[in-house]
């Protein structure tokens, strides 16, 4: 199959390259490590890309390039200005940033009807999703776990508001630089507790604000009511659980979850224990937004 577009997420800590034929079919993917957030000057970004696509460019030298991610925010290659929601794929290839004649950057998107909440690369994957599955475009919440989570409204095909979890990020700090982590095995190691997990689900549905909750970490493992190995499954449904009970407040009835299929697994699990039916889950859907993007913008 012919090659039509060369298709890059890049993150913060990773870059994933998709080389596309037609209707978006993957062909060949590769990742490095050379993440927006550790390169710093238009040519160390030239030379990671190089470093990880240059054959394929080589092999295919009128192929056009698109990137989403952090590659474009003010620390990333060249900053793409966010675009406001209410927001479709169309507004967002409107916005997107040219390098070069080749490269374009997918902006992000900013929710400002409160305090201001963006995001970079997520909107991407809500274009794929939205071109897979037609029928979350009327109305529907699409969840992007991770460790900064984001709970997307969608409406007629754009996205009206969104909101931001720092869950995982919570996770990672209270697991290794808190009070918590001193019952907790060190090496990390510890093997998966469902019944910890929803435990935490649970008690995040009690009253006491998540502060105070979270103490019970730590007196759980003093008292001997959970074990060492169980308490970071605690802590995880207890912050997951806050996050879900938050938004199941104000999210359509339809929902779906995008990403990576076992942390999506955990939150489809947190929602079954909260009486919600199985939500659709689907893997990375960036390249099929950026096949979307792409073919809006006319590049393949």
């Amino acid at each position: 199959m012919q090659a039509r577009l060369i298709a890059l997420d890049w993150g913060s800590t990773r870059l994933r390259a998709f080389l596309l034929g037609a209707d978006g079919a993957v062909l060949e993917t590769r990742q490095s490590n050379d993440g927006a957030s550790t390169l710093s000057g238009a040519d160390v970004f030239a030379r990671a890309l190089a470093d990880l696509v240059g054959d394929w460019r080589a092999d295919h030298p009128k192929l056009r390039l698109l990137a989403c991610g952090m590659v474009g925010s003010q620390h990333g290659w060249r900053e793409a200005a966010y675009v406001r929601c209410p927001a479709d794929a169309a507004a967002l290839a409107s916005q997107a940033l040219a390098i070069d004649d080749a490269l374009s950057i997918v902006p992000g998107l900013v929710d400002d009807a409160a305090q201001p909440d963006v995001m970079r690369g997520e909107e991407t994957q809500i274009v794929g999703a939205l071109a897979l599955n037609p029928e979350l475009a009327e109305n529907a919440c699409l969840v992007l776990p991770g460790t900064h989570s984001k709970w997307a409204r969608v409406s007629a095909g754009r996205v009206t508001g969104f909101a931001t979890h720092m869950t995982g990020e919570l996770f990672a700090l209270l697991r290794q630089h808190s009070v918590l982590s001193r019952l907790m095995p060190s090496d990390g190691s510890s093997p998966a507790s469902p019944e910890a997990f929803l435990k935490g689900v649970g008690a995040a549905q009690e009253e006491g604000g998540l502060a105070h909750q979270l103490f019970a970490v730590r007196t759980l493992g003093l008292f001997k009511q959970l074990a060492p190995e169980q308490l970071p499954d605690y802590l995880s449904g207890l912050l997951i659980g806050h996050e879900i009970a938050s938004e199941l407040q104000r999210a359509p009835q339809r929902l779906a979850l995008i990403g990576d299929p076992a942390l999506c697994g955990r939150y489809a699990q947190a929602l079954h224990h909260l009486g919600h039916a199985a939500p659709l889950q689907l893997d990375n859907t960036a390249p099929a937004g950026l096949w979307q993007l792409a073919q809006t913008l006319q590049l393949t």
